[in-house]
Order: C-alpha cells, then structure tokens, then sequence
C-alpha cells in the first residue's frame, strides 16, 4: 500500500522547524489462507490508524529537506572550543562604543521593511505573528499580503523572510532596538515608486503581489539600500562586535540582492506584462535612475546593463551587480538612504515607504522631531 503525505506552501513556515519526518514501512507476510487474512486485517488497519494519527498531529513533511544527519550541518564536533575555532583577540578590546549605536539601529529601519515584505509576500503574515516581541510596539505594516508565487520564487522570498527575523533580532540584541516605523507596504506605495521611476502612471498600476516577476521587481527596490547603507556605516564604528554584526548582516544582505539581480537578469529581455514593449531590464534602469535622482550625491545605482564603459574594468555590458569603477559596493549616507526611501528626495520630508518618517535618533533628528518614545530598548532575547 502506498501513503502520500500532501503538504501546502502554508505548511512550510512550520516544516523548517522540525525534524523530517519518516515514511512509515510495512513489512508484513501475506497469508495464503482466507483464514489468516481476516487475521492480519485488523492489525494492518490498527497500524495505518496509528500512523496516520502520528501524522495528521504533527507537520507536513516538506520534500525539499534533506533526511535526518544526511546534511553536512548535521556532523557533531565536540572541539569547537579549542584555539583553531576562536577568532582571533580584537585589537580594541571594546564590543561596542557608543557612538556604534546609532548608526546600527537605523540600520533596523531597512530590516523592518525587508522582514515585512518578504515574510507577508510569502505567508500572508509578519512579525506581529512571527517575531511579534521584536517590534518593540511599532505600528503593524500598511497594505502588506501574500504574494501569487512560484514554487522557486516563494522559497526564496520564504528564506530571506525568516533571516531577516535573524537581522533584527540580531541588531536589537547587540546595540539595542527603536520600535517598528509605520511601513507602507501596500500596492499602491509600490505603483507610486514605479509610476516616479518611469515619469508616467503606468496602466494598470503596478502591483508587486499580483505574480513572481512583479515582486522580483519590487524587491529590486529595497534591499539594494541595505547594502548601500552598510557600505557606508562600516568607516565609522569601531566595536568588535559591531563590526562582527555589521559584516555579518552586509554579507547576507548582498547575497539576497544578487539572488533578485540574477534570476532578473535571465529574463531582462522579457517584457513585463501587461506592459507593452518596457522589458525588465527597462525596469531596473528605470529604478536605479530614479534612486540616484532621489538620493543626489552622483550614480552610486545601476541597472542589469550599462555601457560598457562603465561596466567591470570597462570592458562589458552586462551589471549583474551594481558596484564602482573597482567592482566596489556604492556607499550611502543615512540622509541619502531617507530621501530614496521617503520618495521625496528630502530627508526632512517623510513619504514613500516610511509615510511617517524612519525611527530612531538619527532619523528623527532630520524630522526635528525627539527620538520616538520607547527608543533605546532593551535587546530582546
């Protein structure tokens, strides 16, 4: 007798968190009598009883995993405290100066915003059901929802999700946490980006959540920022552990943002539907000018192709990622980081994303307003 195990997306969110389950195996000899049929029957149907009970009180199992201590992660070392593990002693033996702090939870403004997208992108919910003791008594997001995904797509949006939990609380853990702003995740916000980068309204507007290819177009627009901002932060902290948390989540964050550029960049020919004759790569250009325009201070943004001048070593067209002359990240200023993002090209004039304006001392200062109440909380466990 064959069982199937039919599992959802849904499912999903749970299934990472537990061990895989095992098929159950039936080895039983057949009877060749009438008599002892009637006699394993009843045993047979005890244990697919049993079994399904088993399963129906657990998770689904999710095929993608591999089985249990068959995965590299899975060897056990008992050594790991010896010398070869450790890093080496940091030169300034300080985990974090103050002057650390500021910078490092301005930085939770992107995480929140991130953590928000792709986690309601995925499963329909965010962090006030997730994560909900790391919004420190922010706002919940504006017109977030789950996305109509492929498989592949989900996945990834499904992952990047869940590692930026492990961001903020990372972040709040290591120099404290600022509330959650109030983030305007919705539809509209997102057509108003489009229809800014492209100088007209696009027909119909553009909807992130609507199919795979429009949310890969909307994640093109914000993580990017992240590894802007923490290009830009690394000069000035001096904390070992600041910097351990720092690179850590540069690390991430330019991976996730590679992942959205490549699988664009195998479709930049493709016209975006229903768009008439504008192809993706149209779209990341389109972007990417628009963000150097908001964010002023020179072209520190670029799409899936640029002349060849300007791509690596000037020598070809293709920009699968966007980096300087010497194949460097681009830097961003916390101001310039709020003026792309407010979409008012003013860091003093909240909108686009943060319609209230981003949370902590340093966004708050160029708002003139006091550091939102609640500021400097305590990291969370």
């Amino acid at each position: 007798m064959l069982i199937r195990y039919k599992f959802s997306k849904d499912d999903h969110v749970s299934s990472v968190q537990h061990p895989r389950m095992r098929k159950p195996s039936v080895k039983m000899a057949m009877a060749s009598s009438h008599t002892h049929t009637h006699t394993y029957a009843p045993l047979l149907l005890l244990f697919l009883l049993a079994c399904s009970c088993r399963a129906s009180s657990g998770h689904a199992v999710d095929p993608t995993c591999p089985p249990a201590k068959a995965s590299a992660v899975a060897v056990e070392t008992s050594d790991c405290s010896g010398p070869r593990c450790q890093p080496p002693a940091p030169h300034v033996p300080v985990p974090v100066f103050s002057y650390d702090v500021d910078p490092m939870q301005f930085a939770l403004n992107l995480e929140y915003t991130e953590a928000e997208f792709f986690l309601h992108a995925a499963f329909g919910k965010g962090l006030d059901q997730i994560a909900p003791n790391l919004t420190l008594g922010g706002p919940p997001p504006v017109g977030a929802m789950k996305a109509n995904l492929d498989e592949v797509t989900w996945r990834i949006a499904a992952e990047f999700g869940l590692q930026e939990v492990g961001h903020v609380r990372a972040i709040q853990n290591t120099v404290g946490g600022i509330p959650r702003p109030k983030i305007d995740l919705s539809a509209k916000n997102f057509a108003r980006v489009m229809d800014q980068a492209f100088g007209y309204q696009l027909n119909p507007p553009f909807d992130p959540y609507v199919d795979s290819l429009n949310f890969l177009l909307a994640s093109y627009v914000i993580p990017y920022l992240g590894i802007n901002g923490y290009t830009g932060t690394n000069p000035i902290i001096d904390g070992y552990a600041t910097k351990k948390l720092l690179a850590g989540l540069l690390g991430v964050e330019a991976a996730q943002d590679a992942v959205f550029r490549a699988l664009l960049f195998e479709r930049r020919s493709e016209t975006v539907p229903p768009y008439k004759g504008i192809t993706v790569a149209e779209f990341t250009d389109r972007i990417s000018t628009a963000r150097n325009q908001l964010g002023k201070c020179g072209v520190k943004d670029e799409g899936l192709t640029v002349p060849p001048e300007l791509g690596a070593e000037g020598r070809i067209c293709t920009n699968v990622l966007s980096a300087d002359r010497d194949s460097l990240s681009y830097a961003r200023t916390p101001a310039q980081l709020l003026s792309i993002l407010y979409l008012t090209g003013d860091e003093h004039v909240p909108g686009g994303f943060f319609p209230e304006g981003a949370n902590g001392k340093i966004a708050r200062e160029f708002l003139r307003k006091p550091f939102a109440a609640g500021g400097n909380k305590a990291p969370a466990n």
